[in-house]
């Protein structure tokens, strides 16, 4: 292996190039995808188990935003706080310790709720953050990030859907929200595996002689472009139970809606990956915009359950599409790659926001306000990215 292999290397190389590092191997890089993929499952299944929480009186209808909230916000923070104080070695045993607490913080959820449920989220959001800035660790170093980036996303979502798919048609239905927890606790402890076989440390990024290592101001105006953008599908996406029944749905609609998305979340990541290097991020943000405006002007009327499904599953495919340019992105306005590093933590910071910032505007018989609020999130996200890619090519030229 070299410190800095080439980026042109044969595509068959059963090698994973890095940018920054020695390269690693695919059994490596797979491994290091699975411990994302334990830290976001989570995050797949929120409108569900959330919406079961809440018909089980668990939580309240600004509950249900303030737990995500909670969670997603403590994951974003320490995301970034590893990425800002932590070195990256001793990665199996930081792996392996994480998917044990997060095991132990899903048992303990059983049977909690308000308050207690949202602290216990809070804590498992922290563990989740750590598992997390591994992979981030991993993709914000290798030549072609956002290939990297589909791969984990694809990977993610395709996790995600098949434990939905449990939940909506066996787990939910006979077992509640503990049967969810429960779930989660069992996967936290598969997690153990990918853990074991993760590489044990990734090489630092470069700093030259007078800079930190905090990203530089183009680079933090990108994370903030990409945390307002994001917030906007966080506001909406956790009202999506709520929604079904405004529109006079049941929950099942809604449940259902969440797995079709996410099989529709599964085809958008493995476009992204199959497209990585050849289509320009910002194109990518511009569809992506157009579709989610479009789903959520449907959910403002009332809707069959078909549209209402089909509409999630639109929604689903882009944003799953649009998660991994957003690391390209963010290099294009940071070459040195270290808001690459701290892409995660923004996005997650985002779906802090977006949960947040909806529980102010909804009421417990009307939620309607996030479909106003995810849109103005949304234009001021991509009016963000398109001022960076601007002022990017003027300084080109």
């Amino acid at each position: 292996m070299t410190d800095q292999p080439d980026a042109d290397a044969n595509p068959h190389d059963h090698l994973v190039h890095e940018a920054v590092g020695p390269s690693l191997t695919g059994v490596q890089a797979g491994a290091t995808i699975g411990v994302g993929v334990n830290s976001l499952l989570f995050a797949g299944i929120m409108p569900v188990l959330l919406g079961a929480l809440a018909d089980e009186h668990r939580l309240t209808a600004a509950g249900i935003g303030l737990t995500a909230t909670t969670e997603a916000l403590a994951m974003g923070l320490s995301t970034a706080a590893m990425g800002l104080i932590r070195r990256p070695e001793r990665l199996r045993l930081i792996a392996v310790a994480a998917s044990l607490g997060l095991a132990g913080l899903n048992l303990a959820a059983t049977g909690a709720a308000d308050g207690w449920l949202m602290a216990l989220r809070g804590a498992t959001g922290a563990v989740e953050g750590v598992l997390l800035w591994i992979t981030v660790s991993m993709i914000a170093r290798t030549v072609t990030p956002e290939r990297w980036a589909g791969a984990f996303f694809t990977s993610q979502t395709l996790a995600q859907l098949l434990l939905a798919l449990a939940l909506a048609f066996v787990i939910v239905p006979r077992w509640g929200a503990n049967g969810a927890f429960l779930s989660l606790a069992i996967m936290a402890v598969v997690g153990i595996v990918p853990a074991l076989l993760s590489p044990t440390r990734f090489a630092p990024l470069p700093v030259t002689a007078g800079e930190s290592e905090a990203p530089p101001p183009r680079g933090w105006a990108a994370l903030a472009a990409t945390l307002i953008f994001v917030s906007a599908a966080g506001a909406v996406g956790v009202y999506l139970q709520p929604l079904a029944h405004e529109s006079g749905l049941d929950a099942g609609v809604a449940r259902t809606a969440v797995w079709v998305s996410l099989a529709a979340q599964v085809v958008g990541g493995a476009l992204a990956t199959a497209l990585a290097g050849r289509v320009r991020y910002f194109t990518v943000f511009l569809m992506t915009t157009a579709a989610y405006l479009a789903v959520w002007a449907l959910y403002a009327r009332p809707l069959s359950p078909g549209v209402f499904i089909g509409a999630n599953a639109v929604a689903g495919l882009f944003g799953l599409f649009l998660g991994p340019f957003l690391v390209p992105m963010t290099i294009d306005a940071d070459p040195s790659r270290r808001a690459a590093m701290q892409s995660g933590a923004a996005q997650l910071l985002g779906g802090a926001l977006g949960p947040l910032l909806a529980s102010r505007v909804v009421g417990e018989r009307d939620v309607h306000g996030v479909l106003w609020l995810g849109a103005g999130l949304l234009l001021t996200g991509l009016a963000a990215v398109a001022w960076l890619r601007f002022t990017a090519r003027q300084t080109e030229s």
